[in-house]
């Protein structure tokens, strides 16, 4: 089942057959509208009736008649693309149920590791189509994100995929993500594994009482890793998805160019995307209530200053808090601290920019930093 938005879709734009019926039974016109990936191959009828002057059909399958009518009256038709394993023209976010469908049979089997497979494949081959297809998909997911997260505090949560689970640190970022999500924010991560996980997993466990999420950290410590086994690591945070059915909702910003790291369960909207570059950049700039960076290597150090150089310029407005957290972290083992500072000085940033010891100091700062 696809996830429900939170917030209405844009307009003149139309992603569910429910959607179609009710603008085409309501004598509307679709003229100008942009409709995408729904099976109308029953909606010939109405596709003859309606006017459809402009309009663009994004991966809709539909009748002969129907598809000859509309495009003699000046729509464009984007046929659906067959073979793939995945829809370039969804309208809507993935849900963990669908990126993992068929673990059953192994995590191989599912179709979140057969479009890597594809990614891998026509990557090597070069193939300009394949190319031209994965950029309408990250384009169609990148619009659904936005439509989603209209009007939403999005806080991002940055940090490493080797975070194990049944560590302390692992425990710590799902406090956070906790603790984010009950303060009324919509947590986001990259949606991989490690702290991104557990940030992911605290903001499930938001609604219930706070025993859940240590009976949670308990059950997934017998599977500390996504290796060597991701079918294994999938079925326990699954395991606990069926024990506390109706978690509350996040989002994880994966990628399939690291392809290697599976999507987490516990984001309940994935926004997956084959561009590193676009993902890493969507997730930064929709964190406009600020971002928490936990401690990290090269990916978090990268994901500070692509946050920090928006923020230097004001490109994206009034700058947006940043939270580190680990001193010795930030200041010895990746001495980020000291050159986020130097950038920052006499700027406006400079009032926007904290850094804690402890992991569950970060809420407090993050709510001090934005006034």
């Amino acid at each position: 089942m696809q996830p429900t938005p939170l917030h209405a879709s844009h307009d003149r734009e139309i992603e569910s057959l429910a959607e179609f019926d009710e603008v085409v039974s309501s004598g509307g016109s679709l003229a100008r509208f942009r409709i995408q990936a729904i099976d109308l191959t029953d909606r010939t009828r109405a596709l003859l009736a309606v006017d459809t002057t402009d309009t663009v059909f994004l991966g809709c399958s539909m009748g002969s008649e129907a598809a000859a009518k509309v495009r003699a009256s000046g729509a464009l038709v984007f046929p659906p693309v067959p073979g793939l394993p995945l829809d370039p023209y969804r309208g809507r976010l993935y849900s963990p149920t669908e990126l993992f469908h068929g673990l059953d049979a192994g995590y191989e089997a599912t179709p979140d590791a057969r479009a890597y497979a594809w990614f891998q494949q026509t990557r090597a081959d070069g193939d300009i189509f394949a190319s031209t297809v994965r950029a309408m998909h990250d384009d169609s997911v990148s619009d659904a994100l936005d439509e989603l997260l209209a009007g939403a505090r999005v806080v991002g949560v940055m940090g490493g995929h080797a975070m194990a689970r049944g560590t302390e640190a692992y425990a710590g970022a799902a406090r956070l993500g906790r603790d984010l999500a009950r303060s009324g924010l919509m947590v986001a991560t990259g949606g991989g594994p490690g702290a991104m996980e557990a940030a992911n997993l605290g903001a499930y466990a938001a609604p219930f009482d706070d025993g859940m999420l240590d009976e949670a950290l308990a059950l997934l410590a017998g599977t500390p890793s996504f290796t060597p086994s991701v079918t294994d690591w999938a079925r326990a945070a699954f395991a606990v998805r069926e024990r506390w059915p109706s978690g509350g909702p996040s989002v994880g910003i994966p990628t399939w160019f690291y392809g290697h790291e599976p999507p987490n369960a516990f984001a309940a909207y994935i926004a997956k995307y084959f561009a590193n570059a676009t993902r890493e950049d969507g997730l930064l700039a929709r964190s406009n209530a600020g971002v928490v960076f936990l401690p990290g290597a090269a990916g978090t150090v990268q994901e500070i200053f692509d946050n920090a150089t928006p923020n230097y310029y004001e490109s994206r407005g009034e700058p947006t808090p940043m939270v580190l957290v680990d001193r010795v972290h930030w200041t010895e083992r990746h001495p980020a601290w000291p050159l986020l500072q130097s950038l920052a000085r006499e700027r406006a940033m400079e009032s926007r920019i904290a850094l804690v010891d402890r992991i569950d100091d970060a809420p407090e700062a993050l709510k001090h930093l934005a006034g």
